[in-house]
């Protein structure tokens, strides 16, 4: 299964809207990957809000991904963590040290306009 990814002029749009088996979040994570390196995106909202259990793997693989999208020029903002979802990874030791977290999309693309102004890259439409 692919999780689609929608384009908002620079800024990419994934969200998870089902439990993914570990190859489906290799794939999210190789097509984020490529989409952002396709169209220069710069930044990149994914929005986990529809997730009831993000297991060790699943959050390993979000921070991976945020890293290497940060790796390519893009800022990460992880939106809609549900609060069981929180404190599970608090207790498991895992955080999402790589990407920026708030609570739903609204936030999460203000943020990563924000974060794009701050930079210096202000032409959010370019190629759109």
């Amino acid at each position: 299964m692919r999780i689609p990814i929608l384009r908002i002029g620079r800024i990419l749009l994934a969200s998870i809207q089902v439990e993914m088996s570990d190859s489906d979040a290799l794939r999210f994570q190789n097509d984020v990957v490529q989409k952002i390196a396709e169209i220069e995106a710069l930044g990149i909202a994914i929005d986990i809000t529809s997730l009831e259990v993000v297991d060790s793997y699943m959050a390993r693989v979000i921070n991976d991904t945020a890293t290497m999208a940060r790796l390519l020029g893009a800022e990460v903002v992880v939106c809609g963590i549900q609060p069981y979802v929180a404190m599970t990874l608090v207790e498991m030791g895992r955080d999402l040290i790589g990407a920026n977290c708030v609570f739903d999309l609204e936030q999460a693309l203000l943020r990563l306009q924000e974060r794009i102004a701050a930079r210096g890259d202000a032409d959010l439409d370019k190629g759109s």
